[in-house]
């Protein structure tokens, strides 16, 4: 059975899968050193030129799944051995220049960088600004850009080359979103792991006996592991030594129900539910920080509320998200939320503990309202913020409330740029830095397209359960 998209992820997967396995069995100490020569027999090479290179690329894996450079702040880290080969020039002259007699290109280009040799236009990469001009006068489409997957896949242009040619990520602009992770073709960029955090808590938690562990999951789930039903997932999660699995999508409606009435009296507003977009408005956007929602995450909110019932417990939110592995070292999350894992880390931990999810029987997961599990999907927020209103009772005629769902980083930028100079039509943003919303995440265990029909089909097994329904358990929520 086939779990995961690419060779790159089942070797990510593999290396999470070892490095939990040994970390359950107090082997780490051990065991580590190991790992590449099982992840990597031999004696063939079978991705990369040697078997010593492939296993040199492990050892820096296995660095990630440890927690990678505790000096590196950012949760997404290059692997720089893994970064060789890609092509670094982005504009080439192709098969298709005619060696034409106008030589508009030649004439365009502002750095004179481009010469004519045997009637074929010739570009010197060591002149080259990649501006472009020259690939928009071309009459025959001959100048090809090539772009690196990663640059590609970051749209706030984050990533650039080092000196030696590698990937090098900004971290004063990167939101760690993780869109590069999964497009860089040869596994060079990877977010940090904290797996080894997550076995070692439920580890010392002595069976929850000194305290509990806490598995607070992300309404995304619904669009995981299609080969076991959600319950069986939670047995799953619980059959690992968790005490208790909750929703994040209570936590979202609680979030849906406060935000409604901050919407109300602000009169503007962005969400606060997407880690990556909230730094990047921070980032980007430091005139409209005030606009953030005072409001916490989902997963932030939820977490409160079992702390405040349970005041020793241990909570790992498991999602699709590596920025909420950022989110947790912000000041106002940090202490609240003690470790974060995505759904990729969540299968190494089943098949590191030989945990048959298929065979497990289903346990309950129904803590949350319709409106807090369509979080999940882009456009699920603004319609859970429309229900917030209503049942604060706040009508049409007394706020007239104008969302927009920007669906991804791209749609977000726009918004953003018109609402910063005041050209917004509508009162509040909804912003996703992946694309889909949640089930697009970075951590997800595939990443092709995600049928939001599937979230609103979890969603409505709760229907029966508006957001005051899901939430009156909770006192401290007004």
């Amino acid at each position: 059975m086939r779990i995961f998209d690419t060779s790159v992820q089942e070797l990510k997967y593999k290396v999470l899968r070892e490095v939990a396995t040994l970390a359950f069995e107090d082997r780490l100490s051990t065991g580590l050193l190991d790992i590449p020569k099982t992840i990597v027999p031999g004696p063939q090479a079978t991705m990369r030129c040697c078997i010593y290179k492939e296993r040199a690329i492990v050892e820096e894996r296995i660095k990630l799944a440890l927690g990678g450079d505790p000096e590196n702040e950012n949760v997404i880290e290059v692997l720089n051995i893994a970064c060789d080969e890609c092509p670094v020039s982005r504009f080439k002259v192709g098969e298709a220049c005619r060696g034409c007699i106008a030589h508009r290109c030649v004439n365009v280009c502002p750095k004179g960088a481009i010469s004519i040799h045997n009637q074929k236009a010739v570009i010197d990469d060591e002149k080259c600004v990649e501006c472009g001009r020259c690939q928009s006068v071309c009459p025959y489409n001959a100048i090809i850009k090539s772009v690196r997957p990663c640059e590609q896949a970051c749209k706030i242009n984050a990533i650039s080359m080092d000196e030696n040619k590698k990937a090098k990520i900004d971290n004063d602009k990167c939101i760690s979103c993780g869109a590069c992770v999964y497009q860089c073709p040869f596994g060079a960029i990877m977010d940090k792991s904290y797996i080894v955090k997550a076995i070692q808590m439920l580890k010392d938690s002595d069976h929850n006996q000194k305290y509990h562990v806490y598995a607070v999951v992300a309404p995304s789930i619904s669009s995981q592991f299609s080969y076991a039903k959600i319950g069986q997932v939670v047995s799953g999660i619980k059959a690992l030594g968790f005490y208790s699995v909750v929703e994040v999508a209570l936590g979202a409606d609680m979030v849906a129900y406060k935000e409604a009435k901050e919407l109300s009296e602000k009169g503007f507003l962005t969400s606060s539910c997407c880690p990556a977009f909230v730094e990047y408005i921070e980032k980007y956007f430091p005139d409209m920080k005030g606009d953030i929602s005072h409001n916490y995450s989902p997963m932030a909110q939820i977490a409160v509320y079992i702390k405040r019932t349970d005041p020793d417990a241990k909570i790992v939110f498991i999602g699709p998200c590596t920025a909420k592995k950022k989110e947790i070292s912000r000041e106002k999350v940090k202490g609240i939320v003690d470790c974060v894992i995505t759904f990729e880390e969540l299968q190494a931990l089943f098949d590191s503990r030989n945990v048959e999810l298929s065979e497990l029987p289903e346990e309950t997961l129904d803590n949350a309202s319709y409106f807090g599990r369509i979080f999940a999907r882009s456009g699920g927020l603004a319609d859970a913020v429309r229900q917030g209103l209503k049942e604060h009772g706040i009508t049409d005629e007394a706020f007239e409330y104008k969302p927009i769902s920007c669906d991804g980083i791209e749609q977000c930028k726009i918004a953003l740029l018109k609402a910063s100079k005041g050209v917004l039509p509508e009162n509040f943003i909804e912003g996703m830095a992946c694309q889909g919303g949640c089930i697009g995440g970075a951590g997800c265990l595939t990443h092709g397209p995600k049928d939001k029909n599937e979230v609103d089909k979890y969603g409505g097994q709760a229907r029966e359960k508006g957001i005051k329904d899901a939430i009156n358990i909770l006192k401290f929520v007004k």
